[in-house]
């Protein structure tokens, strides 16, 4: 068990100041810690593991709070256009996201900022910070001691990684659902939660890394569909690209993701609690992007398939960019013709898994699913 006052203890400690939690972040480190508490099923590893995440996300929050406070000026600072690339999981978000990266004119949340954002990196040393290095060393023993869970989903240290571990330090993120199993955390996520306060501290973080580091913000995470509306009210105008591939691999891959990740902090992993979660959420997040469409219009969002990303990655790229009306170049065009050498399909092993072990079937993605595909013209294979 862990009681919200040794988190704050924690974070005031690992931080060095005092804690002023907003009614928004209080109300979700509470409803996890409940949900915690009296549902997850963790080992004695899993239960340290989750504390010390949540001291740490606290205690980053309270840095940032203090560091804007010190330095406010940076709330003046506009971010301009930003691109959110999303989808549901498994659908090329992460290729899409490596390949934007590549192009110096863009500013990506990179993982080791957002686990170690104060002080802001200075200039031209995002990738050579010494938070950066360290970060770097732990991915290295993690690629060598749990080599599976980079053959599903990789990140180095100074690549890309998702806007839920902004989000999370607002303790409103899928990130807490997908690392145990939580139903009423769940619930209040997907259901109750005010994702508005979660945004606009997301934009604070961002005006704080930008200080040394500029250029147009492009971010992913593959649950931003469930949050489209206080998204874009707080970024008006964002770019929105959503990727699209076949259900059937979507489901079967996501599904054995949160499955790895689970096995790390609990013994007991309710498979087919998983499949049923995650076609829920799925249905959610396709029921919400249409409703902004409608309201938007459907060229809101512009949409990338997988199936064609694979077959020809630069050709997608220079699609999107006229869409957008961003120029293209060369040397843009070059830096992701290296980045896809360097980085081959299957580069850390090949993600193997089947549906059936999480109660579901071809059929049962295929009906569940099927008028998302037609919608979005998605490519399907037998």
């Amino acid at each position: 068990m862990i009681k919200i006052e040794e988190v704050i203890a924690g974070a005031e400690q690992a931080s060095g100041l005092k804690a002023k939690l907003d009614m928004a972040t209080h109300e979700g480190l509470s409803v996890y810690l409940n949900s915690l508490n009296t549902e997850a099923p963790l080992t004695e590893r899993g239960w340290a593991s989750i504390k010390n995440t949540l001291i740490s996300n606290l205690s980053n929050r309270l840095q940032i709070d203090h560091w804007l406070e010190a330095n406010p000026e940076l709330l003046q600072r506009p971010v301009e256009k930003p691109m959110f690339v999303f989808g549901l999981p498994r659908t090329g978000t992460t290729l899409a996201i490596n390949l934007l990266n590549a192009d110096s004119n863009r500013r990506c949340l990179l993982r080791w900022e957002a686990l170690n954002p104060i002080p802001p990196a200075q200039a031209d040393q995002l990738s050579s910070d010494p938070r950066c290095l360290k970060e770097q060393e732990k991915l290295n023993q993690s690629l060598k001691h749990i080599p599976h869970i980079s053959a599903i989903h990789h990140e180095d240290a100074d690549g890309p990684t998702e806007c839920q571990f902004a989000m999370a330090q607002s303790f409103c993120a899928q990130l807490y659902d997908a690392t145990s199993e939580v139903p009423s955390y769940r619930h209040w996520l997907l259901h109750e939660a005010d994702y508005l306060p979660v945004f606009q501290h997301h934009k604070r973080l961002l005006q704080v890394l930008q200080a040394n580091n500029s250029g147009q913000w492009t971010l992913k995470n593959p649950w931003h569909p469930l949050f489209l509306s206080d998204l874009t009210s707080v970024y008006p105008d964002a770019q929105l690209v959503m990727t699209h591939r076949d259900p059937v691999d979507v489901v079967g891959s996501a599904c054995s993701l949160i499955k790895q990740v689970r096995l790390l902090l609990s013994d007991d992993v309710n498979l087919e609690y998983i499949g049923e979660s995650m076609l829920d959420i799925f249905e959610e997040m396709i029921r919400r992007t249409l409703k902004h469409r409608e309201m938007h219009g459907w060229d809101s969002i512009y949409d990338l398939q997988y199936s064609e990303l694979m077959i020809n990655p630069i050709g997608e790229m220079k699609k999107l960019y006229a869409h957008f009306h961003t120029p293209w170049t060369s040397t843009t065009e070059t830096a992701m013709q290296q980045l896809l050498a360097k980085n081959p399909k299957g580069k850390f092993g090949k993600h193997e898994y089947t549906l059936d072990e999480f109660g579901l079937s071809k059929s049962i993605v295929r009906d569940r699913l099927s008028d998302y595909c037609n919608q979005f013209n998605v490519t399907c294979h037998d």
